[in-house]
């Protein structure tokens, strides 16, 4: 049995879906921030990791420089930038590709090591996130 052919446009979706899989863990937040930078200064040195109905765990890591780092639930990797506008973080993805937007959601006022949150996915998959101590990086296969 042959799979389906992977085609430039295939190809451009497949990796969108992988960029967009990091923008997804910071969409649906609903927190009023009256200070956002010090806030998002607990997510430094940390991970944000977003779990899936199926198990599977999305990780993001925010750094001081303005960057990002993530890896998706199917285990790939995906980096930008990060910035604050008003009371919202701003996701701006430049590698698999550059994009050509930057998603932006507001991010928990208590975002502290341990905070915890619900959101949706880029395709409105509900998704539940956590901030937690210490860069985690996946241990085995994708998503885990």
């Amino acid at each position: 049995m042959r799979g389906r052919a992977i085609t430039p446009h295939t190809r451009f979706y497949r990796i969108a879906r992988i960029g967009l899989a990091a923008w997804a863990a910071f969409s649906g937040l609903n927190a009023q921030a009256a200070d956002l930078g010090s806030t998002v200064k607990s997510a430094f040195g940390n991970t944000v990791l977003a779990t899936y109905p199926d198990g599977r765990l999305q990780r993001i890591w925010l750094k001081e420089d303005g960057s990002y780092e993530a890896i998706g639930r199917r285990g790939k990797p995906s980096l930008g930038s990060w910035t604050l506008k008003g009371e919202k973080v701003c996701l701006k993805q430049t590698k698999p590709f550059r994009a050509p937007f930057s998603y932006c959601t507001s991010f928990p006022s208590e975002g502290g090591i341990g905070a915890t949150w619900t959101g949706k996915d880029i395709s409105g998959t509900p998704i539940e996130l956590k901030l937690v101590k210490g860069i985690q990086r996946p241990t085995g296969g994708a998503g885990t």
